[in-house]
């Protein structure tokens, strides 16, 4: 049995896969399997999966219908036969030792999970690092806690950098630890987040990496990148299942915003998405859409309980627009963006 399995969802990939593939077939640490889980993409992506998985034989293919990456990764997570798991979407790719640096701070701590920082590549090469979760280091399920854990849950408001990202191509897993409680990813939307806040909410032991460890392609065409018209729903959904795992595990006594400041961040997007060039509704339409969302009763309250400071610039921005009810200049800001 492989030690490790590196889970693909493939979808619309077929320009980006070969990359992907190839940074992590060609690892310094070779005990893996590739799962590559195609989700009835309308590409040549199903064939290329194929392809590849007669060039090697660590490499397994999983064709399914249509049913977004949470269905994808889970379908990934039952066939897969590694102690550890990892994942990474199909238009990313691997440093060559990624696998290598986890799997070595795994075993040397005794850990059941290992993570590192990334790099974000802009589509003309330019990259920077981003943080990982943790510094470097080692730690215990109340460290986890307070690191992870409650920044997951109620500190989604801050400067880039300083709100910890639901990206779990950056950990090693270990499947048993998943297994043992039922983990899977739900959503279309934050199924990262979710995923992470619970799978920490489990784990006894992390060790953590300064290097390193996935390069995440800034697609213009990415989901995060598109304008979603259910996106209200999908956040309600996510807000109901966060509310589950916090009861779950009796999450929130020392932060007893989360809601409102959980509510804030998703609001932040929601307005972002609305005012998106790509909703192709007019100017007025999406300003209303906007006084619409901001209204709601739990949207409401999380402008009431909490003064968002320290953000972006241009989350800031809109926040304080927001909070004056100032929905004309918003939308000429956005005109103003989406024209550059």
């Amino acid at each position: 049995m492989p030690e490790i399995s590196v889970i693909v969802p493939v979808y619309r990939a077929e320009a980006f896969l070969r990359k992907c593939t190839e940074s992590i077939l060609s690892q310094t640490f070779s005990d893996l399997e590739l799962l590559l889980v195609e989700d009835g993409s309308p590409d040549g992506s199903g064939a290329l999966c194929d392809q590849i998985a007669r060039e090697d034989s660590r490499v397994r293919v999983f064709h399914k219908e249509n049913g977004g990456v949470s269905s994808a990764r889970n379908l990934g997570m039952a066939q897969a036969r590694g102690t550890y798991l990892a994942f990474a979407d199909a238009d990313d790719w691997l440093p060559p030792d990624a696998m290598e640096l986890l799997h070595a701070a795994l075993t040397r701590e005794g850990a059941d999970s290992a993570g590192g920082s990334h790099r974000k590549v802009e589509m003309d090469g330019r990259s920077l690092v981003e943080a990982g979760a943790m510094p470097k280091g080692v730690y215990g399920p109340e460290a986890i806690r307070r690191g992870i854990v409650d920044r997951l849950l109620g500190e989604r408001l801050g400067q880039p950098g300083q709100v910890l990202n639901g990206f779990v191509w950056r950990f090693l897993f270990s499947r048993e630890l998943i297994q043992t409680h039922g983990l899977t990813f739900s959503g279309a939307y934050l199924e990262d987040e979710l995923f992470l806040l619970e799978y920490f909410c489990c784990a006894q032991k992390l060790v953590m990496v300064d290097e390193s460890v996935y390069y995440y392609l800034q697609n213009p065409v990415s989901v995060t990148r598109r304008y979603l018209p259910d996106y209200l729903d999908t956040f309600r959904q996510f807000m109901e299942a966060k509310e589950k795992v916090a009861a779950r595990y009796g999450l929130g006594e020392n932060l007893p915003l989360w809601r409102e400041n959980s509510n804030w961040s998703g609001l932040l997007i929601a307005i972002g998405n609305e005012f998106a060039a790509s909703n192709p509704a007019s100017m007025r339409e999406k300003r209303r859409r906007v006084q619409e969302i901001c209204a709601r009763p739990e949207m409401a309250a999380a402008i009431r309980a909490i003064h968002p400071q320290g953000m972006g610039r241009n989350k800031q921005m809109v926040a304080n627009l927001v909070r004056r009810k100032q929905f004309r200049l918003l939308a000429l800001l956005y005109r103003m963006k989406n024209r550059g």
